[in-house]
């Protein structure tokens, strides 16, 4: 057990402890311990990682106070996949949070960009550009850009860069939602990164 915070009911008639813990925890016998020294009702309860640095506070890799001690109501659930809808590193350490699970604003910020994924020819798309055809080799969401491999250019040439608006589709599709690019791929996912979703 890890003792987080206590608090006294304004009527003292309860103490609230709330720890964390890895697993189960029986707390009677500690409970009748405290009950004897505080001679008052006693109530532990075991809260998650999340909840801890909700309470305690604290500032992120972004050098902000916590989202979910300043101004997040509610914990929703992030995933792996907006991380790497997200174009992010799957590093646990770079996209997990100081509570050790997925960082919150994942979620909150992946409304834009599944927005985006449904507005952007995926890698491996054929467009039509203001200078020829060609294949899209890499997308950049955020900033809108494409860089497209020309058809009328020698293979070892640069792709050349253009704005998602300037190109028109003409064979292949958008990114999907899962942001796969064409065929299977592997799920590679770790048992280390699966964990940070809890």
């Amino acid at each position: 057990m890890k003792l987080v915070d206590v608090e006294y009911t304004f009527d003292n008639s309860k103490i609230l402890f709330y720890f964390t813990a890895d697993g189960r925890v029986d707390f009677r016998a500690l409970v009748k311990d405290l009950a004897s020294v505080f001679r008052t009702r006693i109530e532990l309860r075991q809260i998650g990682v999340r909840d801890e640095s909700k309470m305690l506070g604290g500032l992120g890799v972004c050098g902000r106070p916590f989202c979910c001690s300043s101004f997040l109501g509610e914990f929703h659930p992030v995933s792996i996949k907006m991380a790497k809808e997200q174009g992010l590193s799957l590093s646990p350490t770079k996209i997990s949070g100081t509570c050790g699970r997925l960082m919150c604003c994942l979620k909150y910020e992946q409304e834009a960009y599944t927005d985006l994924i449904k507005r952007t020819p995926k890698v491996g798309a054929i467009v039509k550009t203001p200078l020829g055809k060609g294949l899209v080799v890499e997308t950049n969401l955020l900033a809108r850009t494409l860089k497209v491999k020309m058809d009328n250019t020698p293979d070892d040439a640069a792709p050349q860069s253009f704005k998602v608006k300037e190109v028109r589709v003409v064979k292949g599709n958008y990114i999907n939602n899962k942001g796969n690019k064409k065929g299977k791929e592997k799920d590679t996912e770790s048992e280390e990164l699966k964990k940070l979703e809890d």
